[in-house]
């Protein structure tokens, strides 16, 4: 069985496998956000280590793309408004305070969301054919989630 112990703040699972772990949070996106079909990639990224911890298949996010969207939470009133740049697409932001960014795209209707935890970003896009309202209250309810959790 495997125990729980506390270093630095943070519960981790002894005895338990990352790739366990990873696949948990996978199973969490998919059924949290991709399950709603209004989301069409997402992940779940470690602030503190710049680290992918899930994604939906696909959906590879860099060290340099995590840094970069940390900043966009410290810069809100910039990206406010010139917009913010995700996977080599511009986009304009529609909404950008410490908890989260809302962006759509500037060529289509295509659109980002982008929350933070105390140590986690999660992630989403979706399409055109896909309601932002519903990606929206999806991303914050999972994001919610893990606020509770201390995550």
């Amino acid at each position: 069985m495997a125990n729980l112990w506390m270093e630095a703040d943070r519960y981790q699972i002894k005895g338990v496998p990352d790739r366990v772990k990873m696949n948990q949070l996978n199973n969490l996106l998919h059924d949290a956000l991709i399950a709603t079909e209004h989301v069409e990639k997402c992940a779940i990224l470690d602030r503190k280590e710049k680290e992918q911890r899930a994604g939906s298949p696909g959906f590879l996010i860099s060290k340099e793309q995590i840094v970069a969207l940390q900043d966009a939470f410290k810069k809100c009133s910039i990206i406010r408004k010139e917009g913010i740049c995700f996977e080599e697409k511009n986009y304009k932001c529609t909404r950008a305070d410490k908890n989260s960014i809302y962006a759509k795209g500037l060529q289509s209707n295509e659109g980002l969301i982008a929350t933070q935890t105390a140590s986690l970003l999660i992630v989403a896009s979706y399409t055109e054919k896909m309601f932002p309202s519903v990606c929206v209250e999806a991303v914050e309810k999972l994001t919610d989630y893990f606020r509770e959790k201390g995550r």
